[in-house]
């Protein structure tokens, strides 16, 4: 599966990786900030969207003003994904090709934001100088500061904070229909591949009043859905308020349409926790639950905490509990010590399983993690390519089997705009259904609407129908 496109930060529209040179001077001027521009470009996940969004405001309070394009930018920022090697080396491209626009424009900055700046930190400023900021998640407050010092080497800001929260900060929010609210940032679980906890440190949750007040703050400001954040967001714990407890009364805030979460542990995932989602009529029957391997030997070297067989009893609670669940996994292909019949194994547990969709990757070592320092990258590059191609293959052939069996089907639509990829007979516009699957269709539809769509056709990726009316939002 290909990586998705950056996403762009808009000015006020809204939009998932490296002053002058050395010798010249390096400006951001605070007096000056009141008429100056920032560009904002998000590699990752929702996490970094996330990011990016409090970014905007602390920037936007600070007296910028949030732009569309680096052309028309003084400072652009990457927000940046560290969890595989090719993430990493986009954004070193990426950043280089900025610095070729500096040449037009000795004054633009060019800041390095987020867990690939956290995770290389001062290397990062050695290897590429032509970037005046390196910016960790905990020190996004200090950006106002930072643009406004004149150094004639990188600034560097990677000190972990291990209360921070930013649960005070209202965020610039990208999209008018989804808002993102964070509940936890970091993570305490240290998967053996994962670089996570070394870039955003050990989790902290955010108090249920704040999350509520930004729920509150999102409906009031006309955005109908919901997705709470967390690296492992069913963990979540704040005194004695569980995630199935918060879960329940994000739901509940008046104007809530629909709400989802992400990403769960399966090995977190509680009883209570099934039922909130099975009797709230705002929670979306709509789930994704990362697998990683289908091999029990190969979660016991991740260091997953769950066996293959808690994992699909795991499924079939849910799908008792929740008959139209839409599903969908991370898979790894290649991890440390996988064997063909470990890989088997999981070719066989997609069959069983039956996913509606899947993020799949091979294996990239980080430096710092367990694996890179206690195990042996022993996975020929060309098996782990190989394997890959082979799961991406089957899992294709299974969603675009199950989305065929959605043609004739009616569905809610809740919709996010203008279809940029399908904007031709097939659609013009695009939603989601509660379980998460993308509709295009022709017929005009106001953003933030909720369509009623009858599916004609489907692909693997994509339902295709026709807009009968609107639905009750």
């Amino acid at each position: 599966m290909k990586a998705p496109a950056p996403f762009v930060w808009g000015a006020m529209s809204s939009v998932e990786t490296p002053a002058a040179d050395q010798g010249g001077a390096r400006q951001a001027d605070a007096a000056g900030s009141s008429d100056r521009t920032v560009f904002i470009e998000t590699y990752g996940c929702q996490m970094n969207l996330a990011d990016s969004e409090l970014v905007a405001r602390i920037l936007r309070d600070a007296g910028y003003a949030l732009v569309d394009s680096p052309d028309g930018a003084d400072v652009v920022l990457l927000n940046t994904c560290s969890v595989r090697a090719h993430a990493e080396e986009r954004v070193l491209g990426r950043a280089a090709q900025l610095r070729g626009l500096r040449q037009r424009r000795p004054g633009l900055v060019i800041g390095i934001l987020g867990c690939m700046a956290q995770r290389l930190g001062p290397e990062l400023a050695r290897t590429a100088p032509f970037v005046d900021l390196v910016v960790g998640p905990d020190a996004y407050r200090r950006l106002p500061e930072l643009l406004a010092q004149r150094q004639a080497q990188p600034l560097v800001a990677t000190r972990r904070d291990r209360h921070e929260t930013y649960s005070d900060i209202a965020p610039v929010r990208r999209t008018q229909t989804n808002a993102w609210v964070t509940i936890i940032r970091g993570c305490d679980r240290f998967c053996a591949f994962c670089v996570v906890p070394f870039t955003r440190g050990r989790q902290r949750c955010v108090p249920p009043g704040e999350v509520l007040r930004h729920v509150e703050e999102a409906v009031a400001s006309g955005h109908k859905e919901i997705t709470l954040l967390g690296q492992t967001v069913n963990s979540y714990r704040y005194g004695a308020t569980t995630f199935a407890q918060l879960l329940r009364e994000v739901a509940r805030v008046p104007g809530v349409a629909r709400v989802r979460f992400v990403s769960p542990y399966p090995a977190d995932f509680s009883s209570e926790l099934i039922e909130t989602m099975a009797t709230e009529p705002a929670v979306c029957a709509g789930l994704h639950l990362p697998l990683q391997s289908g091999s029990d030997e190969q979660l016991t070297r991740m260091g997953r905490g769950y066996s293959v067989g808690e994992y699909q009893r795991l499924v079939e609670k849910l799908r008792a509990a929740m008959p139209t669940l839409v599903l969908t996994t991370d898979v790894i292909t290649g991890f440390c010590g996988e064997t063909e019949s470990d890989f088997a194994a999981t070719l066989a547990l997609l069959e069983r399983v039956r996913f509606d969709s899947a993020f799949m990757f091979k294996y990239s070592p980080r430096p710092g993690t367990r694996a890179s320092r206690c195990m042996r990258d022993d996975v020929p590059e060309e098996v782990k390519i190989d394997r890959l191609q082979r799961v991406i293959a089957l899992q294709e052939r299974i969603s675009a089997e199950i989305n065929q069996g959605h043609v004739g089907a009616e569905f809610d639509v809740l919709v996010e705009g203008r279809s940029q990829r399908q904007a031709g007979a097939d659609g013009g516009y695009f939603g989601r259904t509660e379980g998460g699957k993308i509709v295009v269709f022709a017929d005009p539809a106001p953003t933030n609407s909720m369509a009623r769509v009858r599916i004609r056709s489907a692909t693997s990726h994509t339902l295709v129908g026709d807009l009968l009316g609107w639905a009750q939002s």
